[in-house]
């Protein structure tokens, strides 16, 4: 079962909650990062980012890099921009987008839950990204980000989180993108010690849902951290780090599509009568056109949007990976017709969130920059979840979800 645990956030006063809360390290370069922080000394960004406060051009990975962030966080607490709570709680952080609001409990998750596997993955990392966070989580002694599990609904701890939200929430903001970020603390030791025992008897598992890199570093500097202590007793801090778990019913994923360069040297004819060996292809009446359901696909070529429907016997609906929409489009047209084998290092093809919308598949493709667009029915979250408990690892650029956490509500020190 699974393993959470309270703990002495290091948070910001009310006042400073929208200036220091920021979007996470991985969506913006260093470049967007540093536009995003302008003016905004309290920023996290600063920390999180921190080559931004260097001259454009400087190797993030460079060590004054990770020193300054030390420094930036210092700096935050003895500003008082960030202040430690004095007793461990556990925190609900809900985002509404949309007008749909989905609630989270922040707490912290255990590194033997993960290593054991009952915090479950549905993505490869890869070590030099992994490393990268390894070493800012070293460095400054702290989980400063967050990461997004989902885990089964339980109906008891619905029950509490619906509580604990008839109160005043603690921050309660808009950020620029339109996203509303609300954020409550949980400090009754009765409440607190009932959702630890609800986990601990009616959580089997837990699922990353997004953050696989961040929750990879952090349980391996926790395992760093276990084998250099001689008198490690497993109480210590180092041995959970930071995430806020959604329950599978509040959850939803958004689709994630693809962009081609080119048409691996076919005509725009003789792509179509390859595609026709294997989909019903028709001209869209709705433009841009979006896929309906399951092996439903939409296709952006030459100024026209066509629907493209799997046939029968194409894929296994039986198999947690053959089942997936990204696997038919991956092996039927991208490697089959266009040639691109192997989706993580191919220069050939790229990945557009369902966020962006469809307009934005239309525009790369209008521009002259890539040659085709695949637009893509989303990824249920039973399906991320069925292909975790079997063991397997989806496709690259599977899932998306948003809106995506905002960093610096609140920070978990390892000490």
């Amino acid at each position: 079962m699974a393993t959470i645990r309270p703990f002495r956030g290091i948070r910001p006063p009310k006042t400073f909650a929208a200036q220091i809360a920021s979007r996470p390290y991985d969506v913006l370069n260093s470049e967007e990062a540093r536009i995003e922080a302008a003016g905004n000394d309290k920023s996290l960004l600063h920390i999180i980012k921190s080559e931004i406060d260097f001259a454009p051009g400087i190797d993030e990975h460079d060590e004054v890099v990770y020193n300054k962030a030390v420094e930036n966080l210092g700096m935050f607490r003895n500003n008082g921009w960030l202040v430690q709570d004095e007793k461990p709680m556990y925190y609900v952080y809900a985002q509404t987008m949309n007008g749909r609001t989905q609630y989270g409990l922040v707490a912290c998750a255990s590194v033997e839950d993960y290593l054991n596997g009952i915090i479950k993955k549905h993505e490869l990392t890869r070590r030099d990204k992994e490393e990268d966070r390894m070493k800012h989580v070293r460095i400054t002694g702290a989980n400063v980000e967050p990461v997004f599990f989902t885990y089964p609904a339980v109906a008891e701890i619905d029950a509490i989180v619906a509580n604990v939200i008839m109160g005043e929430p603690e921050y309660n903001f808009t950020a620029s993108d339109g996203f509303g970020h609300h954020f409550w603390v949980i400090d009754n030791e009765d409440t607190i010690a009932e959702i630890s025992h609800l986990f601990e008897t009616k959580v089997p598992f837990t699922y990353v849902a997004d953050g696989h890199h961040r929750t990879a570093a952090a349980a391996l500097v926790g395992e760093e951290m276990k084998k250099n202590n001689p008198n490690h007793t497993g109480n210590e801090e180092y041995n959970f780090f930071l995430a806020v778990h959604f329950p599978s019913n509040q959850l939803s994923i958004i689709d994630y599509n693809r962009v081609a360069k080119d048409l691996n040297g076919l005509t725009e004819e003789s792509f179509f009568e390859a595609l026709k060996e294997n989909f019903d292809v028709t001209e869209a009446v709705t433009v841009p056109y979006s896929p309906v359901k399951l092996h439903n696909f939409g296709l952006y070529i030459s100024g026209q949007w066509y629907s493209l429907t799997a046939k029968e016997g194409t894929y296994n609906d039986n198999d947690p990976i053959g089942v997936l929409d990204v696997t038919i489009s991956s092996n039927l047209i991208l490697r089959d017709i266009l040639g691109i084998d192997d989706l993580r290092t191919s220069k050939r093809v790229d990945f557009v969130g369902g966020i962006r919308g469809l307009g934005e598949l239309e525009k790369r493709v209008d521009s002259g920059e890539m040659k085709l667009a695949l637009a893509l029915y989303p990824v249920s979250l039973q399906q991320l979840i069925d292909i975790a408990d079997s063991g397997n690892i989806m496709p690259p650029k599977t899932t998306w979800f948003e809106p995506k956490l905002r960093s610096g509500l609140v920070i978990h020190e390892l000490k």
